[in-house]
């Protein structure tokens, strides 16, 4: 894409104003051949964000301390040079993968699986931090209207698209991972290092990786005289922004769910779309100058005191940590003539937790389980959202999602 050309500078010389051209630098002359995805994050407290937390409610899923996950996504415009797509990533031994993993093409990629049933009750949609909520808040959509596709306009962001790079969709060949190989991350698996994609439809790929998994998030609640929340975390380094999400519910007298009340901490009441995504530093830092993501040094923000109320005494919530991005390309831009691209390749990064608040388990804690050491990008699984309503809500969040 060419950049903007800028005229700069205002010489007081006689009161002269000069203006000065800044020559933009060509773009490439076409598109790569070859396109790279990596997503690379580190997951704390209850598994898998809120995806993972809604599915702890509905009698599913394990708790781990820290986890990693990795997803790898490689497409391109050829076709397989002979016989039927294969693809290798040869990562540095630190990632303790093996020599390598397999990216595999599937014949399709599963969406969101259907809601078995028509929910009840109505959803509560609360958005901002501060101890209570303006004036306009709730906004109240009933679920049997929105189950059957009645989604009222702006209840999902539209002006952030979810970016998955290559798919089966835009690639003449594609393939991914986690794949069949049976092969997933570990806690202490490390990216930082010279990274190899080799396949039998796309350039060879080389790069080198500086930036390893995030740290984790830390999170602890304490409740406030009003009946807010404080949410309190540990900031970590290389967070571009922040953005917090809490869901809850109460159950009528017969024991079916009554209510529902979803909040995040966007003062832009933004839910969803690419929210629930590993956002690049150049999206998040305009998220943060629209107050729709926390700042980078934001280590709190207060749930109002209706969500709490409304919400009841099950609670669950999620916390993302945007991160770092690099990038990569070949041939490196030349000097004069066209710059004819061969393939790009990036990495995101982002760290999110997600805690549970009910009674009788100390603040901000999350569900207890035996850890069995596996990270989200275990063998096998697809790179996919959850499906029904715990999915639906819990990308809406923020921590649902690949």
């Amino acid at each position: 894409m060419v950049s903007r050309v800028v005229w700069g500078g205002l010489f007081a010389a006689g009161a002269t104003a000069v203006a000065i051209p800044l020559i933009a630098q060509p773009g490439p002359a076409n598109a790569p051949v070859a396109r790279y995805d990596m997503r690379a994050g580190t997951i704390s407290g209850m598994p898998a964000g809120m995806g993972g937390a809604m599915s702890m409610m509905f009698g599913g899923g394990r708790s781990n301390n820290v986890q990693h996950e990795l997803y790898l996504r490689l497409g391109s415009s050829q076709a397989s040079a002979k016989g039927a797509p294969k693809a290798d990533h040869f990562p540095p031994p630190a990632a303790k993968l093996g020599k390598s993993v397999a990216l595999t093409t599937p014949r399709e990629e599963r969406g969101e699986d259907v809601l078995p049933q028509k929910p009840k009750g109505r959803l509560l949609i609360y958005w901002g931090c501060g101890e209570h909520a303006p004036k306009g808040q709730p906004i109240v959509i009933d679920f049997a209207r929105l189950a059957s596709g009645q989604v009222p306009p702006g209840l999902w962001t539209s002006t952030i698209i979810r970016d998955w790079g290559p798919n089966l969709q835009n690639s003449r060949t594609f393939g991914r991972w986690p794949s069949e190989d049976g092969k997933y991350v570990k806690p202490d698996t490390a990216l930082p290092g010279p990274h190899r994609v080799a396949s039998n439809y796309a350039p060879e790929m080389n790069f080198t990786l500086t930036k390893d998994f995030m740290a984790a998030l830390r999170v602890n609640t304490s409740s406030l005289p009003s009946g807010a929340s404080m949410v309190r975390w540990t900031g970590i380094p290389e967070a571009t922004g922040y953005l917090a999400g809490l869901f809850g519910g109460k159950q009528t007298g017969n024991g079916e769910m009554g209510d529902m009340v979803m909040w995040t901490s966007s003062a832009t009441r933004q839910f969803g779309g690419g929210l629930a995504d590993w956002l690049s530093p150049s999206q998040v830092a305009a998220l943060v100058r629209d107050r729709t993501v926390l700042a980078p040094t934001a280590t709190s923000c207060t749930v109002p005191a209706e969500v709490i109320r409304d919400a009841g005494d099950f609670r669950v919530g999620t916390l993302t940590g945007f991160g770092p991005e690099e990038n990569f390309s070949y041939p490196p831009r030349p000097a004069t003539g066209p710059w004819r691209l061969e393939w790009t390749a990036r990495i995101r990064h982002r760290s999110t937790t997600s805690w549970m608040q009910m009674p009788g388990m100390p603040s901000g804690m999350g569900a207890a389980a035996e850890d069995d050491g596996r990270g989200s990008g275990s063998g096998g699984q697809n790179c996919r959202r959850r499906g029904g309503l715990g999915g639906m809500l819990g990308g809406a969040l923020g921590g649902g999602g690949c």
